[in-house]
């Protein structure tokens, strides 16, 4: 009976080593054959990290909260005005406007005035903005009553609205606006000049 348990033990152990050797070589233990010196692993390190590229995500939409809003020196004549709306990225990372912005007039007194915001046929274009670069939409109305108009409301204020926004800034524009409130814009272009 004596020989039969040394022999049980015997099998025992031979298997428990084979066991820890084949654990050892999926673990990635080097065996005699592939061993790495420490000097090739760096090597091998630097050269992945070397062809390695940085990839940068994607510029995301401007959201208001990146913004902020003016205008710039307009232009009068004949009873129209021209004016650029700067949209500045005052955020720390590149993003982009595509398309018109949204106006609404407020006069004196905190309410919102007749605006009707007519988007002339221009086709708009992306318009990328670094930290600190900004994007011009060209403003235009006319201060001339037309067809039946005897009075024109005075704007104190305006709401502007983005491209593909809800949130709205706020910014002074004390100005006379006929044509039963009309503002003409083009869509959002590079700089801030007409």
């Amino acid at each position: 009976m004596e020989p039969i348990k040394r022999t049980a033990r015997r099998v025992g152990a031979s298997a428990a080593a084979a066991g820890l050797i084949l654990a050892a070589t999926a673990c990635g233990s080097p065996t005699p054959s592939s061993t790495t010196s420490s000097r090739d692993i760096s090597t091998s390190a630097t050269k992945v990290a070397s062809s390695a590229t940085v990839r940068t995500a994607p510029a995301g939409r401007c959201r208001t909260t990146a913004l902020k809003a003016r205008f710039g020196e307009g232009d009068a004549g004949a009873g129209n005005h021209y004016a650029p709306l700067i949209l500045t990225n005052t955020s720390s990372k590149t993003c982009w406007v595509y398309g018109f912005v949204g106006l609404i007039m407020i006069d004196g007194h905190g309410d919102a005035l007749r605006t009707r915001t007519r988007r002339e046929s221009v086709q708009p274009h992306r318009v990328t903005l670094k930290p600190g670069a900004s994007a011009h939409a060209r403003v235009h109305w006319t201060v001339v009553e037309t067809g039946d108009e005897t009075r024109c409301p005075t704007a104190k204020r305006l709401m502007i609205i983005p491209p593909d926004e809800v949130a709205h800034l706020e910014i002074p524009f004390t100005a006379m606006v006929c044509d039963h409130g009309r503002l003409d814009v083009t869509p959002m272009a590079p700089g801030t000049r007409l």
